[in-house]
């Protein structure tokens, strides 16, 4: 493929040529794509510095999510929680469609079955758990939805072991014992009043969803894709399930126009569809190939950290602006206790990478 066209390169994606291994991305929209013949420890360590980015963004959407839904209730009263997260849901995607796909036009015109067939499954996979664990959370704590999410980290070995029939190493096991302790604390879940009800059952469920999406983004048949392509596609096959929610779940005589007309919910809807998802999928999708689905999900499990982080601050700056009641959670010793045996989890496989960890 030549370079005379190429005109800039994209800051996340940048051009990488190192002995045998040739990885070629370029921003040009046209020609978005992935040549990959080996795996440097450089290229390996900038794909795990670009998916803890891409959680820090997935951890700024809970409060925003949150601000939102909170305005939404003041503006269209009688809003059901499905009717909230669809009308969440429907312009975040819309528009991440809209913006990528005006941004890669070239190569939205080109688009080859492949590409399209693993968008299509990215989006199902993907908006199936959003809408699981939404609707989980409705008859669950909240700190027990985030704990249950989690056991992707486990359920990804797990597959690979049925699929490929040998065990992951010792450090993958321990690292994910050690992230389901992690996220235990960052919830705050109390083993007595644990149970596994309609919410806790949707929420085990959206997992398997979850874990569908890692799972797709490393199969081999897709490594030639163009990442912006699939993104797209992506993108439009979860805008157009959550408009069809949101004209399903409508309250009678009401629409958007509240919504749409209020600043700060437009605001807030500018900032998860730019941050935590233009920017966060197109890095999920352009770097989690290039290393495995079992190491992709022990970097997933960071989320929640980066959450509780996020969660310290931003209500009330959210809140002093809108005018809303939602303060800001305060630094506890399980945030403490949490954060460090996820990052312990993934140093540990960073550190002493077991021979299964590609796998």
């Amino acid at each position: 493929m030549g370079t005379k066209n190429h005109k800039w390169d994209w800051g996340f994606v940048p051009i990488i040529q190192r002995h045998a291994c040739v990885l070629l991305v370029t921003w040009h929209p046209a020609r978005v794509t992935f040549f990959v013949t080996a795996t440097t420890p450089e290229l390996h360590r900038k794909a795990i510095v670009m998916l803890l980015v891409a959680n820090l963004l997935w951890g700024v959407s809970f409060p925003l999510i949150k601000a939102m839904a909170l305005i939404q209730e003041r503006l269209i009263p009688g809003s059901t929680s499905w009717y909230i997260t669809a009308t969440t849901l429907l312009p975040r995607f819309l528009l991440a469609a809209l913006i990528v796909g005006v941004a890669a036009w070239s190569t939205v015109r080109t688009l080859t079955r492949k590409e399209v067939r693993q968008g299509v499954g990215l989006g199902l996979f993907g908006v199936a758990g959003i809408i699981l664990q939404n609707d989980g959370l409705q008859y669950t704590s909240a700190s027990t939805s985030a704990f249950l999410t989690q056991f992707y980290s486990i359920l990804i070995p797990l597959y690979l072991t049925v699929r490929h029939g040998h065990l992951p190493s010792w450090t993958i096991w321990v690292a994910c014992v050690l992230v389901i302790a992690g996220a235990g604390f960052l919830a705050g879940v109390d083993v007595r009043d644990f149970h596994l009800g309609r919410g806790e059952l949707e929420t085990i469920f959206s997992s398997f969803f979850f874990m569908g999406q890692i799972l797709l983004l490393e199969g081999a048949e897709f490594r030639a894709n163009r990442a912006l392509g699939t993104t797209v596609v992506m993108f439009t096959v979860e805008a157009a399930v959550a408009a069809a929610m949101t004209a399903w779940l409508a309250p009678r005589g009401q629409s958007l126009v509240p919504l749409l007309t209020n600043v700060p919910w437009m605001t807030f809807t500018l900032m998860l569809t730019l941050l935590c998802t233009v920017a966060a999928f197109t890095l999920m999708n352009v770097w989690q190939p290039r290393i495995s689905a079992t190491e992709a999900g022990l970097l997933y499990s960071a989320e929640p950290l980066f959450t509780a982080s996020m969660a310290l601050f931003l209500p009330g700056i959210f809140s002093a602006w809108a005018g809303l009641n939602y303060p800001n959670e305060r630094l506890t010793a399980n945030l403490l206790a949490g954060g460090g045996l996820i990052t312990a989890a993934n140093l540990l496989v960073q550190l002493k990478p077991g021979k299964n960890v590609a796998a």
